[in-house]
Protein backbone atom coordinates (compact mmCIF):
# COMPACT_ATOMS: atom_id res chain seq x y z
CA UNK A 1 0.00 0.00 0.00
CA UNK A 2 1.19 3.32 -0.81
CA UNK A 3 1.30 5.99 1.98
CA UNK A 4 0.34 9.11 1.14
CA UNK A 5 2.45 11.97 1.53
CA UNK A 6 1.21 15.09 3.47
CA UNK A 7 -1.08 17.24 1.37
CA UNK A 8 -3.80 19.69 1.34
CA UNK A 9 -7.52 18.45 0.74
CA UNK A 10 -7.34 20.22 -2.56
CA UNK A 11 -3.93 18.38 -3.73
CA UNK A 12 -6.13 15.07 -2.35
CA UNK A 13 -9.29 15.78 -4.49
CA UNK A 14 -6.51 16.22 -7.57
CA UNK A 15 -4.46 13.12 -7.02
CA UNK A 16 -8.07 11.17 -6.63
CA UNK A 17 -9.49 12.90 -9.69
CA UNK A 18 -9.02 9.83 -11.72
CA UNK A 19 -10.62 6.30 -10.49
CA UNK A 20 -11.70 4.70 -7.15
CA UNK A 21 -9.34 5.40 -4.33
CA UNK A 22 -9.34 3.95 -0.77
CA UNK A 23 -7.95 6.22 1.94
CA UNK A 24 -6.69 4.58 5.22
CA UNK A 25 -6.10 6.39 7.77
CA UNK A 26 -3.93 4.80 10.54
CA UNK A 27 -1.15 6.06 13.26
CA UNK A 28 1.71 3.84 14.26
CA UNK A 29 0.67 4.41 18.21
CA UNK A 30 -3.16 3.11 17.60
CA UNK A 31 -3.55 -0.42 18.56
CA UNK A 32 -6.83 -1.08 16.59
CA UNK A 33 -5.10 0.38 13.32
CA UNK A 34 -2.08 -2.56 14.28
CA UNK A 35 -5.14 -4.84 14.54
CA UNK A 36 -6.48 -4.43 11.14
CA UNK A 37 -3.41 -3.78 9.25
CA UNK A 38 -2.36 -7.65 8.36
CA UNK A 39 -5.38 -7.82 7.14
CA UNK A 40 -5.09 -5.08 4.69
CA UNK A 41 -2.99 -6.58 1.98
CA UNK A 42 -5.45 -9.61 1.56
CA UNK A 43 -8.28 -6.61 1.38
CA UNK A 44 -6.33 -4.81 -1.33
CA UNK A 45 -6.47 -7.78 -3.24
CA UNK A 46 -9.79 -8.46 -2.88
CA UNK A 47 -10.69 -5.33 -4.38
CA UNK A 48 -7.85 -4.57 -6.60
CA UNK A 49 -10.32 -2.31 -8.70
CA UNK A 50 -9.29 0.38 -6.05
CA UNK A 51 -6.01 2.02 -5.24
CA UNK A 52 -5.25 2.11 -1.30
CA UNK A 53 -3.63 4.97 0.26
CA UNK A 54 -2.67 4.83 3.78
CA UNK A 55 -2.69 8.22 5.43
CA UNK A 56 -0.94 8.55 9.04
CA UNK A 57 -3.15 10.72 10.63
CA UNK A 58 -0.47 12.45 13.04
CA UNK A 59 1.68 13.54 9.48
CA UNK A 60 -1.68 14.33 7.80
CA UNK A 61 -3.41 15.71 10.75
CA UNK A 62 -4.85 18.79 8.75
CA UNK A 63 -6.20 16.79 5.88
CA UNK A 64 -7.28 14.68 8.67
CA UNK A 65 -9.38 17.42 10.37
CA UNK A 66 -10.48 18.89 6.86
CA UNK A 67 -12.29 15.35 5.83
CA UNK A 68 -13.97 15.11 9.59
CA UNK A 69 -11.76 12.04 10.62
CA UNK A 70 -11.70 12.06 13.97
CA UNK A 71 -11.37 8.40 14.48
CA UNK A 72 -8.67 6.04 13.60
CA UNK A 73 -8.25 3.28 11.58
CA UNK A 74 -10.76 4.78 9.11
CA UNK A 75 -11.71 4.43 5.94
CA UNK A 76 -12.87 6.92 2.74
CA UNK A 77 -13.60 6.11 -0.94
CA UNK A 78 -13.23 8.20 -4.27
CA UNK A 79 -14.53 7.71 -7.20
CA UNK A 80 -12.60 10.38 -9.99
CA UNK A 81 -12.66 12.77 -6.89
CA UNK A 82 -16.34 12.33 -5.66
CA UNK A 83 -16.20 10.61 -1.88
CA UNK A 84 -18.72 7.73 -2.28
CA UNK A 85 -18.47 6.31 1.12
CA UNK A 86 -16.87 6.30 4.51
CA UNK A 87 -16.17 3.76 7.49
CA UNK A 88 -15.38 6.55 10.20
CA UNK A 89 -14.93 5.83 13.71
CA UNK A 90 -12.83 5.40 16.86
CA UNK A 91 -13.97 1.13 17.07
CA UNK A 92 -11.81 -1.64 15.46
CA UNK A 93 -12.49 -2.86 12.56
CA UNK A 94 -12.60 -6.43 11.32
CA UNK A 95 -11.62 -7.48 8.41
CA UNK A 96 -15.04 -8.78 7.56
CA UNK A 97 -15.96 -4.79 8.19
CA UNK A 98 -14.03 -3.58 6.17
CA UNK A 99 -14.85 -5.58 2.83
CA UNK A 100 -18.52 -5.35 3.49
CA UNK A 101 -18.28 -1.84 3.89
CA UNK A 102 -15.90 -1.88 0.33
CA UNK A 103 -18.61 -4.33 -1.22
CA UNK A 104 -21.59 -1.91 -0.70
CA UNK A 105 -19.76 1.01 -2.13
CA UNK A 106 -22.04 2.84 -5.27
Amino acid sequence: MEKLPVMREDELLKKVGDGRYVLFFTAGWCPDCQAIKPAMPAIEQDFSNYHFYQVDRDENIDLAADLNIFGIPSFVAYQDGKEIGRFVSKDRKTKQQVEDFLRNLK
